[in-house]
């Protein structure tokens, strides 16, 4: 199966420079990490449009093998609803009163960062006559969003009194789980087993869902799995670090491409792009390629950058421009207006990966993928037979 999703206008003559997404490599990998984590459930995170794969279509073609979808913005969880996915959806972010009706209206997870929120939530719903769905969030060293861990009796306490609140999970985000000394992450997991020991100690029971996992700590650290684990990156078959174990085999489900559109031959001393930042001492053959910073190809990764055309890993040269960039073919190098181009992907015996263009961009895979633009169209395809 394919389905093509162009992202500027409705046509089946795409761009050159597109997407490719494939859905079962997707499925395979969510398999791969549910395996991994038996009995907890998984949480797909689909934030940031879904790490740059396309939330709408990721989506539908995982729901149906999903426990709860998480996402960053309200926004994101009122498009997921008005699509018809009616899976749980948890908003992770942090969310100001004059949005909580519309959480309690599409039935959205609220995340209840502070007791000034919770009890925010719970008049709401109770103006509302329905039954808000709360996580409260407990800050164990993130130092972001969440009461912190110390406080938290306060959260737990608050909530004990809330009639119109169902507090179904209690959570916390870990902020060194794909680091390879894990000291830090297991005093954050301590923190959250004493945050956690709240409910025995005044013998009542937890929430249904206590979770903490992310995709470092899937690979890392089975302890933290608790009732429900939240795979990101990983999902999308990248590793969230040099660092972290490769305990979970994932393949990555994006490729990127685009075509040569212009060849020519420069002379010796002619520099190319703004700024003429490069320029060959004999003769070359260059190509252009039109993709550029514009579409999420970083301009930091100029000079530094590599595709693959015929099966040969070649660099690019010159400043990367907003919608075109430049390859360097060599003195006698082939290339034709018309060949596909890999940024992203597998060519021949060659191979680019989103960890190179990271380090190439000196940032990280998931800053790559999530900066792919949306004017880039999305390619969809399917294998025959998948393991889910």
């Amino acid at each position: 199966m394919q389905i093509n999703q162009p992202t500027i206008i409705n046509s089946e003559n795409l761009r050159p420079t597109h997407v490719k997404v494939n859905l079962t490599y997707l499925c395979n990998n969510l398999k791969t990490i549910r395996e991994r984590v038996t009995p907890s459930k998984v949480m797909v995170v689909l934030k940031a449009n879904a790490y740059g794969h396309g939330m709408g279509v990721v989506a539908r073609h995982l729901a149906p093998h999903a426990d709860y979808i998480g996402v960053a913005v309200l926004e994101e969880g009122i498009l997921l609803r008005e699509m018809g996915i009616n899976i749980p959806i948890l908003v992770l972010g942090g969310i100001w009163e004059e949005q909580i009706p519309e959480f309690i209206k599409h039935d959205l997870t609220l995340t209840a960062s502070s007791v000034e929120r919770l009890l925010q939530i719970d008049q709401a719903a109770a103006f509302l006559k329905k039954k808000a769905i709360v996580h409260l969030k407990i800050d164990t060293g993130m130092e972001r969003i969440g009461v912190h861990y110390y406080s938290a009796h306060t959260l737990q306490e608050a909530a004990l009194g809330c009639k119109h609140v169902d507090v179904e999970g209690i959570y916390s985000h870990f902020a060194n789980s794909d680091a390879a000394d894990l000291t830090h992450a297991r005093l954050q997991l301590a923190r959250f087993n004493e945050v956690l020991s709240f409910y025995e100690k005044h013998a009542i029971p937890a929430p249904r869902l206590r979770h903490m996992a992310n995709s470092g700590a899937i690979l890392q650290l089975p302890e933290a799995n608790f009732d429900m684990v939240r795979p990101g990156i990983l999902l999308y078959g990248v590793y969230p670090s040099d660092e972290a174990q490769r305990s979970v085999q994932v393949t990555p489900a994006l490729s990127w491409s685009s075509k040569v559109v212009y060849f020519k031959e420069t002379k010796p001393k002619h520099p190319v792009s703004y700024g003429s930042t490069w320029q060959s001492d004999v003769p070359t053959r260059l190509v252009t390629i039109p993709v550029g910073y514009g579409d999420g190809y970083f301009r930091a990764m100029s000079n530094k950058a590599k595709v693959i055309i015929r099966g040969v890993k070649l660099p690019q040269v010159g400043r990367i421009c907003m919608d075109q960039m430049v390859v360097n073919l060599g003195i006698d190098g082939t290339g034709y207006n018309g060949d596909e181009v890999v940024l992203i992907g597998k060519q021949g015996d060659e191979r680019i990966t989103a960890e190179d263009l990271a380090r190439w961009a000196g940032t990280i895979p998931y800053e790559i993928l999530t900066n792919i633009n949306t004017r880039v169209p999305r390619i969809y395809t399917t294998l025959e037979r998948s393991n889910v």
